[in-house]
């Protein structure tokens, strides 16, 4: 009996391993989403849209027959991108628009664009993000991952709300990230100015996320526009694959076992594709979604104080309030808040309120006090 070379036992096992790593992401990844929603007509508004999760958003939109606009801050991988879509889906109504969301100044340029070109937007997934890395700061002062991950989208979303509201029923889809559970917002340091964590200040950004969606969600009440966070699992992205652990040599070495456990740009899109155009969703807001069931966010993201503040101080930082007015964008109000951003008890409230909130800084230090003491 000839006995078999060591070679081809090597390769036997790579092959066996190799299939059956492919077996174990195909199951953990779950099943396309292939629900047979055409939204031809439809205008969707995708940033972050070159390269990973936004990329293959895009491309499905695009297939779906959606006018698609690539928000994206590179304008030549944005024109790659438009034209790998196009070559794919024959769909013309690809567009690229530059829109750095580290800067307010180029969101106000995008919307105003949009708003020349569009009389409605009915999809608009936030999608665009940054990760880890050395503190640095946005074009308006801003910590880049606080800047881009959350008050980037903040603004955007509350420029293009009166063009949602004309594209009703319409939905927000705001990526977050599991990593918002380990998220802690630091009322006092928002800037992480005196305190940077690489790690802490990405988490504070994505638990801001969830914190936004559900403030949004009460504010968009009764407008037939709705908002939800989803996490679409560990995506092997360009923010994923140069930060931290995905760096090292033990992840090189570590990275054919990995790899089963880590999703492809288009694995991940399913949970974003699922939250925007499933239609037993369409009623679904404020919720947090891991991959594509609703699950209980971190209990800081059910804070609603805390959520208040974050939009009040998100409000200041992003110059909203003059934003609005040169755009000629209505403002999202809370029942019985004044166009001024001032909020006041409403008529119910007002005979038991022991104390009524006059003015935003007085808001601030009222919420402020309160999350710190809770």
């Amino acid at each position: 009996m000839n006995k078999v070379p060591f070679w081809v036992k090597v390769l036997t096992g790579v092959g066996v391993g190799a299939g059956a790593s492919v077996v174990v992401k195909e199951r953990l990844s779950g099943p396309d989403f292939d629900a047979p929603v055409n939204i031809g007509g439809k205008v969707a508004v995708v940033t972050g849209a070159n390269s990973g999760i936004g990329f293959e958003v895009a491309k499905n939109l695009a297939q779906r027959g959606a006018k698609v606009y690539l928000a994206c801050r590179d304008k030549d991988r944005c024109a790659t991108a438009r034209e790998e879509i196009f070559l794919e889906t024959e769909n013309k109504h690809i567009y690229c628009r530059y829109c750095d969301l580290g800067s307010f100044e180029s969101i106000k340029r995008f919307v105003r664009r949009l708003q020349r070109d569009e009389e409605k937007v009915d999809i608009l997934i936030n999608n665009a993000g940054v990760m880890w890395g050395e503190r640095e700061t946005t074009q308006d002062g801003i910590e880049t991952q606080l800047g881009v991950n959350h008050m980037g989208h903040f603004l955007l979303t509350n420029l293009l709300i009166d063009k949602l509201k004309q594209g009703a029923p319409s939905r927000i889809v705001n990526v977050a990230s599991t990593a918002h559970y380990k998220g802690k917002i630091n009322v006092q340091d928002l800037n992480s100015a005196d305190n940077y964590s690489e790690s802490g200040a990405y988490n504070q950004s994505k638990l801001a996320n969830v914190l936004f969606t559900r403030e949004l969600a009460k504010r968009l009440q009764g407008t037939d526009v709705t908002v939800n966070a989803v996490h679409p699992g560990i995506v092997d992205t360009n923010i994923v694959r140069n930060t931290g652990f995905f760096t090292t040599s033990l992840m090189f070495i570590l990275r054919p076992v990995v790899w089963a456990f880590i999703k492809s740009p288009r694995q991940g899109a399913q949970a974003v594709l699922h939250v925007a155009l499933h239609p037993d969703l369409q009623q679904t807001s404020g919720q947090y979604f891991n991959l594509r069931e609703i699950a209980e966010p971190s209990k800081d993201a059910l804070n609603d104080k805390l959520a208040l503040w974050l939009w009040l101080t998100s409000e200041k930082w992003t110059k909203l309030e003059e934003m609005r007015k040169e755009l000629n964008v209505q403002p999202l109000l809370l029942p019985g808040e004044t166009v001024g951003n001032v909020p006041l008890p409403n008529m119910k409230q007002r005979a038991t309120a022991s104390k009524v909130v006059s003015s935003n800084k007085d808001i601030i230090s009222d919420v402020n006090s309160n999350v710190l003491a809770s």
